[in-house]
């Protein structure tokens, strides 16, 4: 068995076995600063309807109210905490603080629509909610914003996993250079992670 069908195997499984609750635990964290992708989460769930075993208003519900609840868990953190608070407990779940910085300017910058334009970058929409939270924005369009924009882009998602099991014959049929792109990327993932958290380190201990 390849790598991709190794992941592909493991992670249905589990969402199969957790059903729309393990979706929506699972977005809930990719919503917070835990670094639970949704591009890992949500393709499978995308499998899983093609299978018959979900339905796409089911997940697309059940992953968006995910990303209310952990966008709003992130804006109490926010509101309530303010950075302090942020930086001392965010560590736990390997918050990086200088993309908190980043995505605190991002958020200065373009005001109250970053809400909805974050969920489609990587890094940022995990952090978005927080300085959302310190800079007192009104929770109702924060939580339109939210809603709108995830449950586009984890219908989005959702799609390319229906469409990838659909064709799921010619993947399989490249699996081997799926599996050294695989390989690549998560090679990458780790070197960035360790890369990014030592240059935090060293600036914290200069």
């Amino acid at each position: 068995m390849g790598i991709t069908d190794f992941l592909v195997e493991h992670v249905t499984r589990l969402i199969s076995a957790t059903g729309h609750v393990g979706v929506c635990l699972l977005m809930t964290l990719e919503s917070m600063v835990a670094p639970v992708p949704s591009e890992a989460v949500m393709p499978f769930a995308g499998f899983l309807i093609y299978e018959g075993r979900f339905t796409f208003p089911g997940v697309i519900a059940s992953s968006t109210l995910g990303s209310i609840i952990g966008s709003l868990l992130s804006y109490a953190m926010g509101y309530y905490g303010g950075r302090p608070f942020v930086l001392r407990f965010g560590k736990y779940l390997l918050m990086n603080v200088h993309d908190l910085e980043l995505t605190e300017r991002f958020f200065n910058r373009y005001g109250t629509r970053t809400i909805f334009i974050a969920r489609f970058i990587p890094v940022v929409r995990h952090l978005i909610s927080i300085p959302a939270g310190m800079g007192r924005m009104h929770l109702l369009p924060f939580c339109l914003y939210t809603i709108v924009g995830a449950g586009l882009w984890n219908a989005f998602l959702a799609w390319v996993g229906w469409e990838l099991k659909s064709r799921w014959e010619i993947v399989h049929k490249y699996s081997s250079l799926v599996d050294v792109v695989v390989v690549i990327l998560l090679v990458a993932a780790v070197a960035w992670f360790i890369h990014a958290h030592l240059k935090a380190y060293r600036k914290k201990s200069a």
